[in-house]
C-alpha cells in the first residue's frame, strides 16, 4: 500500500480538541472582535485605552500559560487543566453583557484571557502527546482548521445578528452587543461538556520534569527559535487596530463581519495543507511564507487608502495565520522531550502574550500619537510591526533547524 496516499488518521483526542475549539470559537468571535467597537463607539474609550485593555489582558494570562504547562508536565496529566481553563473562560464571558464601563470590560476580558492561560499549553501538549510525530504538523493544522472554522461560524452568526438588529449602521449599539454575548454563553458551555466527557490522558514519558521551571532544559534552539518569535511579536499588536483601521476607512459594522468571514475562510482553507505540507518540507519555509505574507499585509494597511483596500488586505491576512500559526506549534513539540512539551508549550505561547502588552501599547501610543509618538498617526502601528517582522524573517533566515525535526518523538 502506497502511504503516501494514506489519509491521516486523526486520533481520538485531537478530534475532541478540535470540537472544543471550534465551539469555543463560536462563542469567543461574536464577543472579541466586536469589543474594540463596543468600547469606542458605546463607551467612548480611546485607542490607547483599548491597546492597554487588551495587551494587560493577554499578559496577565502568560504567566499562567507559562506555569500551567509545566505544571500539566509535573502532574503528567493536561485533559485536567484543559478543562479548567475552558471552563473559567465559558464563566467570563456573562459579565461582558452587564459591562457599563471599561474597568467591568478589562475585568470580563482579564477572566477570559486567564481561562486561556490555564487551558492552552496542557491542550497543545495534549495534541502532541497524542499524534505520531511524523503526522504533528497535519494534527495541528487540523486543529487550527476547526478552531478557526468555530470562527468562521461564529463570526456569521454575529454578521446576520447585527445585519437584523441595525442593518448597515457605522457604530455599534450596546443592545446589540449584548445580544451578541446571551448568543455566545451556550457553545462555550457546551465545549467544556464535551473536552471533559470526551478527552482521554495520554501517558507522559521520556524523562523527568524539571523540579521547577528551567528554560535552559529546553534546549538551545528551542531557546533561540522563542527568541526570534519574541521579536516578531513585538510589533504584532491586537487585530483590533486593523478593526479600527477598516472603521476608520469608513467601513460598516456589517462590512467589518463580513470581511472578518471572509478572512476566517482564508485562514481554515490554508492551516490543513499547511501543517501537511510541513510535515514534508519542514516547518521554517512553511513559516517564513507566513511571516512574508504578514509583513505585505502591515505595509498595505499602513498605506491603505480605502475601505476596500482594508478588506482585500485583511483577507490576504488569513494566509499568514493559515501558514504560520499551527505549523508554529508543530516545530515546538519538534525540539523537546514528551515530559518537557507541556512547559515548551507554556513559554511559547507566553512569549506571545507577554508581548502583547508592549506591543500593543506602542500601537496605541502611535495611533493617538501621544508623548514621544506625538504627531504619528493611524498609519504608525503597521509600519512598525511590518518592520519587526522583517528583521524577525532575517534572523529567521539563519536559523537552522536539525535535519529531522520535523519527525523527533
Amino acid at each position: 500500500m502506497d502511504t503516501e496516499k494514506t489519509p491521516p488518521k486523526i486520533p481520538r483526542n485531537v478530534w475532541i480538541m478540535a470540537i472544543t475549539s471550534f465551539l469555543t470559537d463560536v462563542s469567543s468571535e461574536m464577543i472579541v472582535n466586536t469589543l474594540p467597537l463596543f468600547l469606542r463607539n458605546v463607551l467612548g474609550v480611546k485607542t490607547s485605552l483599548i491597546g492597554l485593555i487588551e495587551g494587560m489582558a493577554e499578559s496577565t494570562a502568560s504567566f499562567l500559560k507559562l506555569y500551567s504547562g509545566w505544571i500539566s508536565d509535573k502532574l503528567k496529566k493536561r485533559k485536567m487543566l484543559a478543562v479548567l481553563g475552558y471552563g473559567i473562560s465559558a464563566l467570563s464571558k456573562p459579565l461582558f453583557y452587564f459591562a457599563h464601563s471599561w474597568g467591568l470590560v478589562a475585568a470580563a476580558r482579564w477572566g477570559d484571557r486567564v481561562g486561556k492561560g490555564v487551558r492552552t499549553a496542557p491542550r497543545d501538549a495534549l495534541v502532541a502527546d497524542s499524534t505520531d510525530p511524523s503526522q504533528r504538523g497535519f494534527a495541528f493544522g487540523f486543529h487550527r482548521a476547526a478552531d478557526t472554522a468555530g470562527a468562521f461560524v461564529g463570526l456569521l452568526a454575529a454578521f446576520l445578528i447585527i445585519w437584523f438588529l441595525q442593518s448597515g449602521g457605522t457604530d455599534l449599539k450596546a443592545h446589540t452587543f449584548q445580544i451578541l454575548v446571551l448568543a455566545s454563553l451556550l457553545p462555550a458551555a457546551l465545549a467544556v461538556v464535551i473536552l471533559a466527557a470526551g478527552a482521554r490522558d495520554v501517558p507522559v514519558s521520556g524523562g523527568a520534569t524539571p523540579p521547577r521551571f528551567a528554560l535552559k532544559s529546553l534546549g538551545k534552539k528551542y531557546i533561540i527559535f522563542i527568541l526570534i518569535v519574541g521579536i516578531f511579536e513585538l510589533g504584532n499588536s491586537s487585530d483590533a487596530f486593523i478593526i479600527l483601521r477598516a472603521q476608520e476607512r469608513g467601513l460598516s459594522i456589517a462590512g467589518i463581519f463580513a470581511m472578518l468571514i471572509a478572512f476566517n475562510f482564508v485562514y481554515t482553507i490554508i492551516s490543513l495543507p499547511a501543517g501537511k505540507l510541513s510535515d514534508r518540507v519542514g516547518r521554517r519555509r512553511i513559516i517564513m511564507t507566513g511571516w512574508t505574507f504578514y509583513v505585505i499585509t502591515y505595509l498595505g494597511l499602513a498605506v491603505a487608502q480605502s475601505s476596500l483596500h482594508i478588506v482585500v488586505l485583511y483577507i490576504m491576512y488569513g494566509a499568514y495565520y493559515g501558514l504560520s500559526y499551527g505549523t508554529a506549534k508543530a516545530m515546538v513539540a519538534d525540539f523537546v522531550p514528551v515530559a518537557r512539551r507541556g512547559m515548551a508549550y507554556g513559554t511559547y505561547h507566553a512569549v506571545l502574550g507577554l508581548t502583547d502588552l508592549p506591543a500593543s501599547l506602542i500601537a496605541g501610543a502611535l495611533w493617538s500619537g501621544i508623548g514621544a509618538w506625538k504627531g504619528f498617526g493611524p498609519s504608525a502601528p503597521f509600519y512598525f510591526g511590518a518592520a519587526m517582522a522583517f528583521l524577525a524573517l532575517l534572523l529567521f533566515t539563519f536559523f537552522n533547524p536539525s535535519p529531522s525535526s520535523a519527525t523527533n518523538p
